[in-house]
């Protein structure tokens, strides 16, 4: 076959990967961790729905910008809520976006119901149809049917045409095979490594006339989802792609430049998906932390419901909305309930309630102001000790 000269690379192994060194599988290790840490992480309903639907929507914008569409998250947040109205010459850039949703709905739906079928070639080509409905495509291009002509992104070639329905099933096959089996308790371990073996190999075949990179993304998406990844981490392949666009294309072309080297493509995406993961982790903590220390304020005055202590009361929960000190002149000013509560009295009767919170310890004051003292509620925070000779250590000194 022709491929074997032109695209040598396309080996359909992962022994380097194996032999890779310490750091790709430690920050694999880390995913894994971090991902099953989001899994089961107790949420309110509406929080974890939102969490959902804005890495939905963070997903989809991604996975269509990164080919050239111009919405922006908020306006992809308005299309997932069916209220986004564009004009005409701006009409496809929603189809595209409803394009990806539908398609990614549809295999969360499978994953959910326990109904996702082996991957195949049918699957990919109905991917690429789903992706390019709707949409317009150049002459000779049929949505969902692999290419029957030579195609090309910048200076890469994909691989011959006559050749892309064997590399497809040659890819399907060892994707679903003994290679890719998951050792026990490396679930997700391998569906990172599985998901990104995928996008690699459909964009070096290039099987398709359009919508490659996307239809590759949703390849991802399905084995991601499909490991125990959690919803909200599923897309953060995606918008690590699209974030650092041009380092994706640069890695993409050194990946078949090198003769098909691709552990350095691994670790910048795992590399993303960690950064994204940490970012995620640090979103749901404020979440809990919020919860947990509200509970913590109103358990702190107990069954005491004078005027005085709902005063006081209410005085900290607003003041918890704030991140950093507030001056005295500011209080009153920090939301309409606490300038009412207060509104015609002397800075007296504001001084004894922050002295009173203060005793509690519910309120820090410092020369810089007041702030709430949410870290009372921040259990095992590390300690850090300093490497002698670093900077923090040497100021410290």
């Amino acid at each position: 076959m022709r491929f074997e000269d032109t695209h040598k690379w396309l080996t359909f192994s992962v022994a380097r990967l194996e032999r890779s060194g310490p750091r790709l599988w430690a920050m694999l290790g880390e995913c894994q961790s971090k991902c099953e840490h989001i899994a089961g992480v107790p949420l309110r309903p509406d929080v974890a729905d939102n969490l959902h639907r804005v890495y939905l929507a963070k997903g989809a914008l991604a996975t269509t910008a990164i080919e050239g569409n111009t919405l922006s998250e908020h306006e992809v947040l308005q299309v997932l809520k069916g209220d986004l109205k564009l004009p005409p010459s701006r009409e496809y850039l929603k189809q595209e976006i409803d394009n990806i949703v539908g398609a990614l709905n549809g295999i969360w739906e499978q994953v959910g119901s326990k109904t996702l079928p082996a991957l195949t070639v049918g699957e990919l080509e109905h991917f690429n149809k789903l992706v390019l409905d709707g949409l317009t495509v150049e002459e000779g291009i049929v949505p969902g049917r692999i290419r029957t002509h030579e195609v090309g992104v910048a200076r890469y070639r994909g691989a011959p045409p006559e050749d892309c329905r064997y590399l497809l099933e040659r890819l399907t096959t060892w994707l679903e095979g003994q290679e890719f089996q998951t050792p026990p308790g490396m679930d997700i371990i391998w569906g990172i490594i599985r998901a990104v073996t995928a996008h690699l190999y459909m964009a070096w075949i290039h099987p398709f006339g359009d919508g490659n990179g996307r239809t590759a993304r949703l390849v991802e998406y399905r084995l991601l989802l499909a490991s125990g990844a959690p919803s909200p981490a599923v897309h953060l392949l995606s918008n690590h792609y699209n974030l650092t666009r041009s380092e994706y294309y640069r890695q993409l072309e050194r990946a078949s430049a090198s003769g098909g080297d691709y552990v350095p493509f691994f670790e910048y995406a795992v590399r993303g998906f960690l950064d994204g993961l940490r970012e995620q982790i640090a979103e749901i903590r404020k979440f809990q932390l919020d919860v947990i220390w509200r509970n913590y304020v109103h358990e702190a005055f107990g069954d005491r419901k004078t005027e005085v202590e709902k005063r006081r009361r209410d005085l900290v929960l607003a003041l918890s909305y704030v991140d950093k000190p507030v001056r005295m002149a500011g209080i009153q000013n920090i939301s309409p309930s606490i300038a009412t509560a207060y509104h015609g009295t002397s800075r007296m009767l504001l001084n004894r309630d922050l002295n009173a919170l203060g005793k509690m310890g519910l309120v820090v004051r410092s020369r810089n102001g007041v702030i709430a003292n949410k870290r009372i509620v921040e259990a095992f925070l590390p300690f850090r000790v300093e490497a002698p000779g670093s900077k923090s250590a040497d100021a410290a000194a």
